[in-house]
């Protein structure tokens, strides 16, 4: 287990980071097609699916593989700067005030793209969209994510608001429901919670996978709740990440709306529903109780999952590096993501650890406050 807010906080963000970086080369494809082209499962960092990635189709003009991380992490590390300035809990207004200068106007440098320039032009079209409602239509924050097609795209950058209420995966699922609402709606906006939820129950003294599945599903709703109660249960009869991704895939097609053309999508794909759910999540949970919550594992179930590998390697490896600390991430792998990406990952983690101290101090004086302001003598 994590020693200490640091060390988890530096397993949370190495372990997505390298997961994401891992997973870059795979996303998209289906299991047998990734064994093909890499000559069997992969449990490294691979260079391109497509060598003439410059032009090939649908990633062109993006360098996905060889340790660059993709705009998973990108979003983790700008939601990050949002907690260094803020310094407290975030609502959707932060969003629009904050995170959308993250995207739309500080300059970074994209490995993908191999050049610097503003993140807004590596993100897919469901991320551009909180710049198109926040800045350009002036939404509503609280309420900008309507209309947005529903996916993954919240819920791939919500470790940080795990770290920063560490402990309580309550209050993290509910600050996540709230900012989410500027970017997704439906069960896009709940996956972003649940993932919330799980860092920050990953990061309690004396936590394991139990406790972590327990407490999301304590907290999630509708379909999600369903789709990760069907893919944990599944994954139970696993024996290792090689035979979940078959049961995984299984247990989680009745909540997906994509379909099994991951590259062509159903006509009903990413519509608002009550009974869908993201399949990144649960899938990467899925995986996390299959392994045992073994970090290396989890990335590798992820990444020879194919579909949307990068995110649930992500996803799936944030939770089971907050989970085990900076040690269960391989220090290579670390370095090889760093130097690839030019991303000091350390420092992210770090500030995040000591925001989460500030923001529990807040919480603490605020809670005293409220006892303080109270209603004495009110007898039933």
């Amino acid at each position: 287990m994590a020693s200490s807010i640091w060390d988890g906080a530096r397993g949370c963000i190495y372990g997505g980071a390298v997961g994401d970086a891992m997973g870059g080369s795979t996303e998209g494809y289906t299991p047998q097609a990734i064994r093909e082209r890499f000559g069997g499962y992969v449990t490294d960092f691979m260079g391109p699916f497509n060598p003439n990635w410059q032009t090939a189709r649908p990633h062109a003009p993006f360098h996905k593989g060889d340790g660059h991380i993709t705009d998973d992490t990108h979003m983790v590390l700008a939601l990050t700067n949002v907690y260094a300035e803020v310094r407290d809990h975030l609502d959707a207004y932060h969003m629009a005030e904050l995170f959308v200068r993250e995207i739309a106007d500080k300059v970074v440098y994209i490995p993908e793209l191999e050049r610097e320039t503003v993140l807004q032009n590596r993100l897919f079209l469901a991320e551009k969209y909180l710049v198109l409602r926040l800045r350009h239509a002036h939404a509503d924050p609280r309420e900008a994510g309507v209309g947005n097609i529903v996916n993954c795209g919240a819920a791939m950058y919500m470790a940080p608001v795990g770290i920063v209420n560490a402990g309580n995966p309550a209050g993290a699922y509910r600050e996540a429901l709230e900012i989410a609402g500027a970017h997704q709606s439906s069960y896009g906006r709940e996956a972003a919670a649940v993932m919330a939820a799980a860092v920050a129950a990953a990061l309690r003294p004396r936590a394991s996978v139990d406790t972590v599945i327990e407490a999301v599903l304590e907290l999630a709703k509708d379909g999600t709740r369903l789709a990760i109660e069907a893919t944990t249960t599944a994954a139970r009869r696993c024996r290792d990440w090689k035979e979940a991704i078959e049961v995984l895939r299984e247990a989680i097609r009745p909540f997906d709306t994509v379909g099994e053309n991951y590259r062509e999508p159903g006509l009903d794909a990413r519509k608002p529903s009550r009974t869908k759910a993201i399949e990144e999540l649960p899938v990467a949970l899925g995986l996390l109780v299959a392994t045992g919550g073994d970090y290396v594992q989890t990335v590798y179930g992820g990444v020879n999952y194919g579909r949307d590998s990068d995110s649930i390697a992500s996803m799936g490896g944030a939770i089971a590096g907050a989970l085990g600390g900076e040690a269960a991430v391989p220090r290579g792998w670390i370095e090889r993501v760093s130097g690839a990406s030019r991303k000091d990952f350390r420092a992210a983690a770090d500030t995040l650890a000591t925001v989460a101290l500030e923001v529990l101090e807040k919480d603490r004086r605020r809670f005293e406050e409220r006892l303080e302001n109270f209603p004495h003598g009110v007898r039933t």
